[in-house]
């Protein structure tokens, strides 16, 4: 059994940083998938988690089920595009009334290290407070996720609000 550490974050207004500008270099687009199919979130799921542990899951659920959870209308699905390529992506879910979470996040590896994380995560904050009504945006991460993922998403202005330690076969 592995044992790990489920942190969970929040940030209770929108951030005093503005829009991040898009990063030079390289042409990029984001753009969100409307009712797409469950190939398509699994390749991206796939993509950016496959170093992941806990980044297996959603290849356990019933195709019916996976298909409700992808084009569920309170789940918003981004896709980060460079050089006409997936690079990252994120689910923005509003199925609680006032509060967004964002419930997957990250990048290729291809594309880590090239200052796209930031720009993406700022993004997402700023794209999930342009909801109407939200007065909470939620983030959860956990010790077998990027080493850095606390720190980046406390950087970008979420606060812990508490932590659980979990087991899960390794």
């Amino acid at each position: 059994m592995i044992e790990y550490t489920v942190t969970f974050l929040e940030m209770s207004a929108r951030p005093s940083y503005p829009r991040p500008p898009q990063p030079v270099g390289h042409p990029l687009a984001l753009l969100r998938a409307v009712k797409p199919p469950n190939w398509y979130f699994l390749s991206l799921y796939d993509a950016v988690g496959s170093e992941y542990h806990l980044w297996a899951d959603m290849h356990d659920l019933p195709e019916a089920e996976l298909t409700q959870y992808v084009q569920h209308p309170d789940k918003e699905i981004y896709t980060l595009i460079r050089d006409g390529w997936p690079a990252g992506f994120f689910i923005l879910d509003r199925a609680k009334p006032e509060f967004c979470e964002i419930s997957y996040f990250g990048l290729v590896p291809q594309t880590i290290g090239l200052g796209l994380g930031k720009f993406l995560l700022h993004t997402a904050v700023h794209i999930a407070w342009d909801g109407e009504g939200t007065k909470t945006l939620g983030v959860t991460t956990c010790t077998l996720d990027h080493p850095r993922a606390l720190q980046t998403y406390q950087k970008a202005g979420f606060e812990p609000v508490r932590q659980e330690t979990r087991f899960r076969k390794g």
